[in-house]
């Protein structure tokens, strides 16, 4: 067995599709755009074994003081284990002693729904479980006759005002989706980290354009809803979505999903992975999620980690084993 890895970027995407692992949030082109709303230097982890591999892509950032901390990308993350027996203690074990070389102090791991991985955790790891997310499954025999009456009663009101959708792959212009998301966040009064700036929206149409995903759904002359996805077979990710006030009027919004799940299904897709609540809370938005498949209900977990408890104490006043609230404590500010 060799020993912990750090992979160079170049390299990263062809060893999980090697081991049959890359989804969208593990690529170096997604951490490229996640470390514009997270700072942070990327860092790819990976582990060969005998019997199997563990592979980790997260962001080291830096805080006051000098100290150094661990985070999964915007979205979803963790390490992904792979093969019949892959060395998953041995992962955990190195990765104490990588942090500990590096000076990193917490970990804050956003673990994925689809991979399950949290229950492949390490024993310095607490894990706390978020609100669930949504996984459209779809190998279901009728995607519109599953879904939640009050989404197929939208859908219908849609088609009969003459709503109209089309999904376009590795779209090259998100101006129009950016105005319209930006309206629809405005709207909203939500925080401004969701107003993201320029530079990420241009890191979404550079190498990352590849698995990139666009659904507009327009009346007449007028895009008035749109969703944006992440496409990486066999999983199709929700990233974000926008709407007018005309478009919500008009149930279009709903047609936009059940078009986009009609579309993923017919080109191979097995989930289409609708995420959850705004900021991971069981809210209108998760339970407007859930009602497209209500049977896709996927866990979701968090995990924290203190990797030296001594500096863990002196920085924020708690003992390593009080990980309540915001973590890491010294980041709450």
């Amino acid at each position: 067995m060799s020993g912990l890895a750090e992979t160079a970027a170049p390299e990263w995407d062809a060893l999980l599709a090697r081991l049959g692992c890359a989804d969208v949030y593990y690529l170096s082109e997604y951490l490229e755009s996640a470390r514009l709303l997270e700072e942070g230097t990327p860092a790819f982890l990976h582990l060969a074994g005998d019997g199997g591999d563990v592979v980790f892509a997260c962001l080291v950032r830096e805080a006051a003081g000098g100290v150094r901390d661990v985070i999964t990308p915007y979205g979803y993350g963790g390490p992904v284990a792979t093969g019949p027996e892959p060395p998953v203690a041995r992962f955990w074990e190195l990765y104490e002693r990588w942090c500990a070389s590096r000076g990193i102090l917490t970990s804050f791991i956003r673990f994925h729904p689809l991979f399950a991985n949290h229950r492949f955790a390490g024993p310095s790891v607490r894990l706390e479980r978020y609100a669930d997310t949504t996984g459209w499954r779809l190998d279901l025999p009728d995607l519109f006759a599953g879904m939640d009456g009050r989404h197929r009663t939208s859908c219908r009101k849609a088609r009969k005002e003459g709503v109209t959708v089309r999904v376009l792959p590795a779209p090259g212009d998100l101006s129009g989706f950016v105005a319209l998301y930006e309206e629809t966040m405005r709207r909203l009064d939500v925080g401004d980290f969701y107003l993201f700036p320029q530079s990420y929206w241009d890191s979404l149409t550079g190498p990352l354009r590849r698995q990139m995903l666009l659904a507009e759904a327009a009346a007449g002359d007028d895009v008035v809803a749109s969703a944006l996805c992440f496409a990486t077979p066999p999983w199709l990710h929700y990233h974000l979505s926008a709407a007018s006030e005309r478009g919500r009027a008009l149930g279009a919004g709903n047609l936009v999903l059940y078009e986009t799940a009609e579309w993923a299904r017919g080109h191979g897709y097995e989930v289409f992975h609708l995420g959850g609540g705004a900021g991971g809370q069981e809210d209108s938005l998760a339970a407007f999620k859930r009602r497209f498949d209500p049977g896709g209900r996927l866990e979701w977990w968090l995990g924290k980690a203190v990797h030296d408890a001594a500096a863990y104490r002196e920085l924020t006043g708690r003992a390593a084993g009080d990980l309540s609230g915001f973590f890491p404590a010294y980041r709450a500010q």
